[in-house]
């Protein structure tokens, strides 16, 4: 029986075999039903008998389903002159990998990262930026909105106050996030991303505001040095206040972002202690960055979901 089985190639002749060994009327169905009638050697005999050609029956079907799989398996031929599929990757996209970057080199001066609610209350958006109600700086913004008194946040300064509120001085953090104004052209987005930081704590001047400003785009337009200017400007919820330009491929002056020593009385809103800190805010527009990094000309091109468009500017 041993070499009976050690010779069937195929797993139908074994399970043949099997039915015939150990089916319900099988050989060895029929010497175990007689095994009372045996003496206890030959019962011993009989039991060894039937455990060796189970695992003898077990052991020949792996070896033939095994031979059955690599006869498949070599089967299988792969022709290396056929034609690749055309490789179509995902990838970021410009402002996520921009926001990503700024983030990083941030976070690496040792600024912390918040974010707030994209609705606002006057509060948080206007009036404890030193921006009360008839203040005319309001009139600078094309503000939406909303019927219940609140509106579409129009500065991630509101970030800057929430945080201040809630943990005072001192403070080094960044605000991110969407920003929303009635503006729409090829420069202007009526949504658009806003980053500004805030560092507040004693003895923190405007030499330490343009230090970090200009580190910031050394890294982050991957420069060996950067010329800045620096023009006077005015915002109320700094003083003074000042605008940042770079100088930018030759000859050409770039608008960077607007900057400036935090207004005393945004930190009396915010219950700080002016007789003992002081600091200063910056802010910009992290698509303008993006689109002066990647040589992009449109701002709703970022919006409009053109895979086209991605697809030919590198992304």
């Amino acid at each position: 029986m041993q070499e009976q089985i050690k010779s069937i190639n195929t797993l139908e002749e074994l399970q043949a075999l099997y039915t015939a060994t150990f089916g319900k009327n099988g050989t060895m169905t029929a010497k175990l039903k007689n095994m009372k009638n045996l003496d206890n050697d030959a019962r011993a005999k009989l039991n060894r008998e039937n455990v060796a050609l189970r695992e003898l029956f077990k052991s020949r079907q792996t070896e033939l389903e095994n031979a059955a799989m690599h006869a498949a398996l070599a089967a299988q031929r792969l022709d290396p002159s056929l034609d690749i599929l055309p490789e179509n990757r995902g990838t970021l996209h410009p402002l996520t990998q921009t926001l990503s970057d700024v983030s990083s080199i941030l976070e690496s001066f040792g600024y912390e990262m918040w974010t707030g609610p994209e609705v606002e209350d006057d509060w948080h958006n206007f009036t404890a930026l030193n921006t009360p109600e008839y203040h005319p700086a309001r009139d600078m913004q094309d503000t939406f909105f909303l019927e219940n008194g609140n509106v579409m946040r129009t500065q991630t300064s509101a970030i800057q106050i929430r945080s201040m509120e809630k943990i005072g001085a001192p403070i080094k953090m960044f605000g991110i996030g969407a920003t929303y104004r009635k503006e729409m052209d090829a420069t202007h987005s009526p949504m658009f991303h806003q980053i500004e930081g805030l560092y507040i704590d004693t003895d923190i001047t405007m030499s330490d505001l343009i230090a970090d400003v200009r580190e910031f785009l050394k890294r982050f337009f991957e420069m060996d040095d950067v010329e800045l200017r620096v023009r006077p400007s005015y915002f109320p919820f700094t003083e003074p206040s000042i605008e940042i330009d770079m100088k930018w491929h030759g000859d050409r002056w770039l608008e960077i972002m607007g900057a400036g020593m935090v207004h005393p009385n945004v930190l009396r809103n915010c219950n700080i202690d002016t007789d003992k800190y002081q600091g200063f805010a910056f802010g910009f527009g992290w698509d303008r960055l993006a689109m002066l990094k990647y040589g992009l000309s449109d701002i709703r091109k970022f919006y409009d979901g053109d895979v086209r468009w991605l697809q030919k500017t590198g992304f």
